[in-house]
C-alpha cells in the first residue's frame, strides 16, 4: 500500500529502516541498541522509549467526564459498581491490542483503512460519528476545566481561555516527543487519585466485595443501567481506536517494537482502571449516607470532598479534574484531526510543521475554540451534557469495535498478523455484550416500566447466539499456527495490488442493520436526555 505508506512515513519495502531511531517523551531507542540478547536494563530502556501511546490513550479516557462519572457512581451506588472495572481491563486490552497491531503492521491510520477496505461511505459514516461524539466530549473537557479552576477561584472566562491556549500550544511545537512529554507529565499528575483515596475512610472489605462480586445497590434499575453504560462509555470509547493507531504511526513504531507497545498498552489499561476504582472508592467513602445526586456536578464533588474530608482533598480532586480535562481534550481532539486527515488523505503528524499540515492543525484549533465558546453559554446543563456524552460513547462503541474486528481479520492488509481464532471469539463476545447494553438502554428509553433484569436475561440469548456462531466458524476453520518468520518478512502490498474485501449479502446486511439500529438508539437517547433536562 505504497501510496498510503508514503503519507504516513512508512516504507512498504521489507527491512527498510523507517524506525532507525524512535524518539519518545522518555528517551530514544534504535534497532542497533537491541542487537543480540539485550539485558534487562536494555529492555527497560526500550520500553521507556516506546511507552506513551498506550498509557496516554488509556489515561486520556479517564477524562473530565470519566472522573465525574466515577465519582457520581461512587456517591450513588457506593462500591457496588466496582466489578465493572476489572472486566473493562480485558475489554481495553483486547480492543487496543488489535489497534496496536493494525498501526504497527500497516503504517496506516484507522480512518484510512476504513476508507480503503469499506469505501468512502462507511469511512465517512464512522468519521462523522467520531467527529460529533468527540466534539461533545471536548465540551465536557472544558466543563471539567471550568469547574476545576472555578474551585480554585478562577473565573470561567479566564479558565476557558487559558486552558484553550495551553491545548493549542501543546501541539504547535512540531516535535512529537515534546507533545508526548507533556502528556506523560499529566499522566503523573493523575496518580494523585491514590492519595485522595487514602485521605478517606475506605472500607477495604466492601471495596474488595464490590470489585469481585457483580452487584448493584438498590437493584438493577433504569438509572443504574445508564450508569453502567456510562462507565463503559467513559472507560473505552471509539476515539481511542483512531487515536492510538495514528499515534503509533506518528511515533514510527513498527512490528520490531510491537511487544513493547503491547506492554505499554497493558500497563495503561491496568493503570487507568485502578485510578477509576480509586475515584469511585474515594467518593463512596466521602459521600456515604448522602442522598444520590446531591453532588451532581464536578464542582459540587470537589466542594463535597473539601467539606466532608478536608480542604486539601477538595484541592486534590480539582487538580486531578484539571489534569483529566487537559489530557482528555488533547487526545480526543487529536484523534479527530487524525481521522479527518485519514478520510481526506492530508498530511497529519505532530512532527510536521504547521505550514506543511495546515488542515491537520486547523481542525484541532477549530474544535478547541468551538468547544470553549459553547461552555461559556449561560445556563448550559453541564452535568447532564457530561453524562449524556458518556452514554453516547457506550451506544456507538459496538459499531466501532465491529469494524475493528473485521479489519483485524483482513489478510490482504495484515497477512500473518490477523487475529487468531480465540481472539476472534473473545472480541465477538465483547462486541455482543456491548451491543446488549446498548439495546437495553434503547428499550428502557422506549418502555421505561420494563423490568431491566428481565431485559438482561432475555437479551443474553442474543449474546450467546452471536458468540456461538463465531465460535463454531472458528472451530470449523481450524487453528492456524503463527508463522513468526512470515511475520518478520511481511509487508502490506501497494493499494493497487490489494484485492477488494469479500462483500457477502450477509455481511452487508449486518453492517446496515447495525448502523440503522445505532441511528435509532442515538435518537432515542437524545430524547431521553432532553426529557431529563426538562424535568419530564
Amino acid at each position: 500500500m505504497r501510496d498510503l505508506d508514503t503519507a504516513s512515513g512508512r516504507s512498504s519495502v521489507p527491512g527498510e529502516s523507517r524506525e532507525a531511531i524512535i524518539s519518545g517523551g522518555l528517551g530514544k531507542i534504535s534497532a542497533q541498541d537491541l542487537r543480540g540478547a539485550p539485558s534487562l536494563k536494555g529492555r527497560l530502556m526500550a520500553l521507556a522509549a516506546i511507552a506513551g501511546p498506550g498509557i496516554i490513550v488509556m489515561v486520556g479516557d479517564n477524562d473530565a467526564g470519566g472522573i465525574t462519572t466515577y465519582a457520581q457512581a461512587g456517591q450513588a451506588y457506593g462500591t457496588t459498581l466496582l466489578w465493572t472495572l476489572p472486566l473493562l481491563v480485558v475489554v481495553l486490552a483486547v480492543a487496543q491490542e488489535m489497534v496496536v497491531r493494525l498501526g504497527a503492521v500497516t503504517g496506516v491510520g484507522h480512518g484510512r483503512l476504513l476508507r480503503e477496505r469499506f469505501g468512502r461511505f462507511w469511512a465517512a459514516f464512522s468519521v462523522v460519528d467520531l467527529f460529533v461524539l468527540n466534539f461533545l466530549t471536548l465540551v465536557t473537557e472544558f466543563i471539567g476545566m471550568r469547574y476545576a479552576l472555578g474551585f480554585l477561584g478562577i473565573s470561567p472566562v479566564v479558565s476557558v481561555t487559558l486552558t484553550a491556549a495551553v491545548l493549542v500550544a501543546a501541539v504547535m511545537t512540531g516535535r512529537f516527543e515534546r507533545w508526548e512529554r507533556f502528556m506523560l507529565f499529566l499522566v503523573m499528575v493523575s496518580l494523585l487519585v491514590f492519595p485522595l483515596m487514602g485521605m478517606t475512610h475506605v472500607r477495604v472489605g466492601q471495596a474488595i466485595s464490590g470489585a469481585l462480586i457483580p452487584q448493584v445497590k438498590g437493584g438493577l434499575s433504569a438509572t443504574a443501567t445508564i450508569f453502567i453504560i456510562g462507565i463503559v462509555g467513559t472507560t473505552i470509547a471509539p476515539w481511542q481506536l483512531f487515536f492510538q493507531q495514528s499515534n503509533v504511526i506518528d511515533k514510527r513504531i513498527t512490528p520490531r517494537w510491537i511487544r513493547y507497545e503491547r506492554a505499554d498498552t497493558f500497563i495503561g489499561a491496568i493503570l487507568t482502571n485502578a485510578a477509576a476504582a480509586a475515584v469511585m472508592i474515594a467518593a463512596a467513602a466521602a459521600f456515604a449516607g448522602t442522598a444520590a445526586g446531591s453532588f451532581g456536578s464536578a464542582g459540587a464533588i470537589a466542594a463535597g470532598f473539601a467539606h466532608r474530608v478536608a480542604p486539601l482533598a477538595g484541592t486534590i480532586f480539582a487538580i486531578v479534574l484539571l489534569e483529566a480535562s487537559l489530557i482528555g481534550a488533547a487526545t480526543v481532539t487529536l484523534s479527530t484531526s487524525y481521522a479527518i486527515g485519514d478520510l481526506f488523505g492530508v498530511d497529519q503528524s505532530l512532527n510536521t510543521p504547521f505550514r506543511e499540515a495546515r488542515g491537520f492543525y486547523l481542525t484541532y484549533v477549530g474544535m478547541v475554540m468551538g468547544a470553549a465558546a459553547i461552555v461559556l453559554i449561560p445556563s448550559l446543563p453541564l452535568s447532564l451534557v457530561n453524562l449524556a456524552v458518556q452514554v453516547l460513547a457506550g451506544v456507538l462503541l459496538p459499531s466501532a469495535l465491529a469494524f475493528l474486528l473485521l479489519l483485524c481479520n483482513d489478510r490482504e492488509i495484515l497477512g500473518p498478523w490477523v487475529n487468531p481464532g480465540w481472539l476472534n471469539v473473545l472480541a465477538t463476545l465483547i462486541v455482543a455484550v456491548l451491543l446488549q447494553l446498548s439495546l437495553i438502554l434503547t428499550l428502557v428509553t422506549i418502555f421505561p416500566s420494563v423490568p431491566v433484569v428481565d431485559l438482561l436475561v432475555e437479551t443474553s440469548a442474543l449474546v450467546v447466539v452471536i458468540t456461538g456462531v463465531v465460535a463454531v466458524g472458528q472451530i470449523r476453520k481450524g487453528s492456524t499456527r503463527v508463522d513468526r518468520r512470515a511475520r518478520t518478512s511481511w509487508s502490506m502490498p501497494a493499494s493497487a495490488l490489494l484485492n477488494r474485501p469479500h462483500t457477502s449479502k450477509g455481511r452487508t446486511f449486518v453492517l446496515i442493520a447495525l448502523r440503522l439500529y445505532l441511528v435509532l438508539a442515538v435518537a432515542l437517547m437524545v430524547l431521553s436526555f432532553v426529557r431529563l433536562g426538562s424535568g419530564g
